[in-house]
């Protein structure tokens, strides 16, 4: 089994400089296979340019392989399913910063609170909890706020015996509030992207209104940089710590199996989109994480169809409620059986219900 780590590390600046060399000489290498394999129709090698370049040579020759790599898995995709993945886009330096490399007999190690990585040596990381099994490959990203991270995959034996669930939990996609449990609890989420929007907005008109190529330009940059970072990291932090407690308490949870991209786009003719309430809560980055951590502990995560009409039925009785069709009806009593129903814990109470049958 294969488990990832990402530790923030603290370069020095003849490190700093390394790396650079290193990103950008990763960057050139896959633009120019990209751009000789578009023209010649066949793939090259990065062997074929470092005579011709020579200060290719100065940097992790593993990096450049994994470019390499990384290209390939690109046309393959796009020959396997050219609907999802378009072609392959020349990478730019504006955009995130990395590079990945392979620890081989020992390489990439861990020594007193240090990484020993190839050609850089050895750098002061932030070890926030202990690393279980082989170090098979690592990836180093600079952020746009310059700040420095080291992704770590290791490879270790565990063998998870699948858990006959016992108890289930049903999750309903709620916009505003993440979601609705099936036990009535809702997970209130804080919306930290529109807490952040009048210092985004102040920030971001600094940043419009200083001159291109001066020296102030930067530093409003990197500014701009390290609030939608602390966006970014508030969030994440709110999800994992929300999805290891719902994965701790349960051994199988159910939820809609959505396209929030279509649900983010902006109907014809419509006045409204719900992009950014959809992109602020983020659902899709929550999922996810509840479907790795659940299968490390063997549990389940069953993704209901998108199409399942959860708010209409009536979860005591069965009854099918067409008028609830209508968004506005967030509360319903059941012609049928008299349950008055909670619009969003009704539908998650039926998610919950049809995740059982499947498991079942």
């Amino acid at each position: 089994m294969n488990k990832g780590y990402k530790f923030r590390i603290y370069p020095s600046i003849e490190q700093k400089i390394m790396f650079a060399k290193t990103f950008g000489c990763v960057r050139f290498i896959y633009n120019r296979m990209l751009s000789d394999q578009l023209e010649e129709k066949k793939s090259v090698t990065p062997a074929k340019y470092k005579g011709e370049f020579e200060w290719l040579r100065e940097v992790d020759s593993l990096a450049l392989c994994n470019a390499q790599m990384n290209l390939k898995r690109a046309f393959e995709n796009r020959r396997k399913n050219p609907k999802h993945f378009g072609k392959p886009r020349f990478k730019s330096k504006k955009n995130r910063q990395s590079y990945s490399t392979n620890n081989q007999k020992g390489s990439v190690r861990i020594e007193d609170e240090k990484i020993r990585l190839p050609k850089i040596g050895l750098v002061k990381i932030k070890l926030h909890r202990q690393i279980v099994g082989k170090i098979k490959t690592v990836t180093i990203t600079k952020t746009p706020s310059d700040k420095y991270y080291v992704s770590i995959l290791t490879e270790y034996e565990n063998q998870v015996l699948p858990i006959v669930p016992k108890k289930f939990l049903g999750l309903d996609y709620s916009m505003g509030e993440l979601f609705v449990s099936s036990e009535g609890e809702r997970a209130d989420y804080p919306k930290y992207y529109r807490r952040a929007q009048k210092r985004l907005g102040r920030v971001q008109k600094k940043f419009s209104r200083s001159k291109k190529l001066g020296n102030n330009r930067e530093k409003i940059r990197v500014v701009l940089s390290r609030v939608y970072e602390k966006v970014t990291n508030r969030r994440k932090d709110f999800l994992h710590k929300l999805s290891s407690r719902l994965v701790n308490e349960n051994d199988a949870i159910a939820i809609e199996d959505l396209d929030l991209q279509a649900m983010a786009k902006r109907k014809r003719g419509g006045r409204f989109s719900f992009g950014k309430s959809i992109s602020d809560n983020g659902w899709g980055m929550f999922t996810r994480m509840l479907e790795y951590k659940l299968d490390w502990q063997g549990k389940s995560l069953v993704k209901i169809d998108k199409w399942y009409s959860s708010s209409q039925f009536c979860s005591h009785c069965g009854y099918q409620n067409a008028e609830t069709k209508n968004l506005s009806i967030r509360q319903w009593i059941c012609p049928k059986c008299g349950a008055h129903h909670d619009r969003d814990v009704n539908a998650a109470i039926n998610i919950k219900n049809e995740g059982m049958k499947i498991l079942a």
